[in-house]
């Protein structure tokens, strides 16, 4: 699938029409039922939410991956980041396979200095990614009603007022969809000044060991020689065969990366969270 960079539209008012929103973690998101019945509606260029619906699966290989839901894992990150004190001041980040971009919109407020999210669907970084990035980083926020819902069950506020100016976060953002191999080409080929990402974020994105070497090759061209990738994944994913074990053992015998599991979480299905970092850095 060609990769794409996508613009952030001039009128930010349009990203957020006829959007609901959520809250979760302190983190505003687009509701994602109403976003499959507006895709249902015509909104969709590439089908993903008809073909997703008709085939009762979250998952088609080569059409489409995932990234109407949030995925657990996410959350077990952004647990981690503030467990583990990750410090994103400063630094460039990539949230890789990005679904609703709630990892890279951490970074943004952990006051990285550069974030680039992208996932496989340009459906999904129009009408999902875009449009939270927009909410989190324009100075509405306070405007919107809370009410995290993984504690309480208020009712999510209605589409937020105005967006205020272009801010300074979002000028740090930018979005990509396309296959890893593809968007890694366009970066690197760009005519644009690139810098190698000092953290690269990821989660749920090894549930197919035939994604592990396009996955593999995309982060060791992209990740900067000191930087630390931050991987969230189940232990194992049933009828797709992939999980962190068997991503592990795959790392292990391409041997150019170092792996630690850096934290192990036991409710229900097994999920684990990995540090990644080039074996010959700092």
């Amino acid at each position: 699938k060609a990769a794409k960079e996508h613009s952030i539209p001039k009128d930010l008012d349009k990203v957020l029409e006829n959007k609901v929103m959520e809250t979760v973690s302190g983190l505003y998101y687009i509701k994602m039922s109403v976003v499959e019945m507006m895709c249902l509606d015509g909104a969709d260029r590439e089908g993903i939410v008809s073909k997703s619906v008709s085939s009762h699966s979250d998952l088609i290989p080569g059409v489409y991956e995932g990234g109407l839901k949030i995925w657990e894992c996410t959350f077990d990150l952004i647990d981690y980041f503030s467990e583990a004190k990750i410090q994103f001041t400063n630094k460039t980040v990539l949230d890789l396979g990005c679904g609703a971009g709630l990892l890279g919109i951490v970074a943004l407020r952990g006051k990285a200095e550069k974030v680039h999210f992208q996932d496989y669907n340009s459906t999904v970084i129009d009408e999902i990614t875009l449009p939270n990035a927009v909410a989190n980083c324009t100075n509405k926020g306070s405007r919107m009603g809370s009410g995290d819902n993984r504690t309480t069950s208020k009712p999510p506020s209605k589409r937020p007022r105005n967006a205020e100016c272009l801010p300074d976060v979002l000028t740090k953002c930018s979005f990509f969809s396309g296959e890893w191999s593809e968007v890694s080409r366009l970066l690197l080929s760009s005519n644009k000044p690139f810098s190698k990402y000092d953290i690269i974020l990821t989660s749920e994105t090894i549930y197919n060991p035939d994604y592990y070497s396009a996955l593999h090759n995309t982060l060791a061209q992209l990740l900067d020689k000191n930087g630390r990738v931050y991987l969230a994944s189940k232990a194992h994913y049933f009828g797709v065969g992939g999980g962190i074990y068997l991503f592990e053992k795959f790392i292990e015998e391409r041997n150019v990366f170092r792996t630690s599991i850096v934290k192990t979480i036991d409710k229900g299905l097994q999920r684990c969270i990995m540090e990644m970092a080039f074996k010959d850095s700092s």
